[in-house]
């Protein structure tokens, strides 16, 4: 299981802009922990947390940080109008379109996808797969 995430950012304010114009419709909380951000979904009383959580920071190296070629995290939406506000939501925020939503031929008639940047690079995918919505064929 993977327990948590990590995309690396120059400037977390940016970052901060564009992950909670997202993140919080999809139920992750956010805390501020050593001027980094850590989003992770709530944890009902007396029960174990929630993976993965997803943390923004800058690199302990001390270096710029740079966005993976191939590198791409994911994460579920309820529906495919959900997908349609948060894409539009993280624009909004400071991101950019890398590929508006919508069904893609190479994967399944329910698979519903759009895929953003953050300012500084990392791909983020916003996906919803519910089978009570039309599909890609339907």
């Amino acid at each position: 299981m993977i327990a948590y995430v990590t995309v690396g950012v120059d400037n977390i304010a940016r970052a901060e802009r564009f992950y909670s114009a997202f993140l919080p419709a999809l139920g992750y909380g956010l805390e501020e922990y050593h001027g980094d951000l850590s989003y992770a979904l709530p944890v009902p009383a007396g029960q174990s947390p929630v993976s993965p959580e997803f943390y923004v920071k800058s690199p302990f190296n001390g270096g710029s940080a740079t966005a993976g070629n191939g590198t791409m995290i994911a994460f579920e939406a309820r529906n495919q109008k959900q997908v349609r506000d948060l894409h539009a939501a993280a624009l909004a925020a400071g991101g950019f379109d890398d590929g508006p939503p919508g069904f893609r031929a190479m994967y399944g008639p329910n698979f519903y996808v759009g895929y953003l940047r953050d300012p500084q690079g990392n791909k983020i995918a916003l996906f919803s797969s519910n089978p009570d919505e039309p599909g890609r064929d339907g």
